[in-house]
């Protein structure tokens, strides 16, 4: 491995929370002993990710319905973003549901296992056989197929100190450099969103006729199917901003407090995740 110096005015740092935080802490120094900008000694601290839960089903009264093109439809281009007062629930943060459904190519695995719906539902008003061959399994996708309806929910977690990343001390990377590892889990109050959205999501199902195929048979067992921490993809807050030097590495600028000529941006500085207009449009609370 070859080591280069590259030298700038203005360092900054837009590798991803987790990278960030990784980057960070492997540049450690005599100037910088627990790695560069950590002082306070949080950075890869109060790691989060955007909760979510999922549930699906089939709408019979769009069974072998009429064809049209939806080629270029992204999802289903609905939306619906937090409608509630949280200081009336037992969870702090909200969630917007995202929903699938429609015509759409047909991938590998479509439905999810012809063999779990038609072997379960009566399709048309039959009960048939699960699975099947022929032309008989041919009409029961081409029925099934731009019937089904999901939703999503996509939450804010609240973040914690305990939940963090650091520096494996005995794993490397192919290039020698030491990679993370992870410490985290949801609290009680991400488990309660997700049973909210659980139950919202069975009532618009329920409103809709729908046959609830998948996600219905979640319950506080695991967690309301609440899916596990980095599974979403949205992580944030390792590299937080705030006024306190003790206990934030980056100031209101998302600049280093100790190093003001590093700045940190990305999801990193985020010290809460929320998703207000677009599942792509992440904006930091003021």
């Amino acid at each position: 491995m070859q080591e280069y110096q590259v030298s700038g005015r203005t360092v900054i740092l837009g590798a991803s929370a987790c990278e960030s935080a990784r980057l960070l802490l492997n540049s450690k120094s005599q100037r910088h002993p627990n790695g560069l900008a950590n002082n306070s000694n949080v950075v890869g601290r109060y790691l989060h990710d955007s909760t979510g839960a999922d549930m699906g089903g089939i709408i019979p009264q769009l069974l072998d319905r009429k064809r049209y093109n939806e080629d270029g439809v992204g999802g289903m281009h609905v939306y619906t973003p937090w409608w509630l007062d949280n200081k009336k629930l037992d969870f702090p943060r909200g969630y917007h549901i995202e929903y699938g459904g429609g015509f759409g190519m047909p991938l590998y695995g479509f439905s999810w296992g012809i063999e779990n719906l038609n072997g379960d539902y009566k399709i048309m008003g039959k009960q048939k056989e699960a699975g099947g061959y022929g032309a008989s399994l041919k009409k029961d996708y081409r029925t099934l197929f731009g019937a089904h309806v999901g939703m999503a929910g996509r939450g804010e977690a609240v973040a914690n100190i305990n939940n963090y990343c650091e520096i494996d001390p005995k794993v490397v990377d192919k290039y020698g450099i030491p990679v993370l590892r992870f410490n985290t889990s949801h609290s009680e109050y991400e488990i309660k969103q997700a049973k909210h959205m659980k139950e919202t999501f069975a009532e618009i199902l329920h409103t809709m006729g729908a046959i609830t195929t998948w996600g219905g048979d979640d319950n506080e067992k695991n967690n309301w199917g609440l899916h596990a921490p980095g599974n979403i993809i949205h992580e944030a807050g390792t590299v937080r901003m705030g006024n306190d030097p003790k206990t934030s590495p980056l100031n209101k600028w998302s600049q280093a407090m100790i190093a003001k000529t590093c700045s940190a941006w990305m999801a990193a500085p985020l010290f809460r995740r929320r998703i207000r207009i677009s599942p792509g449009q992440s904006w930091p609370s003021p």
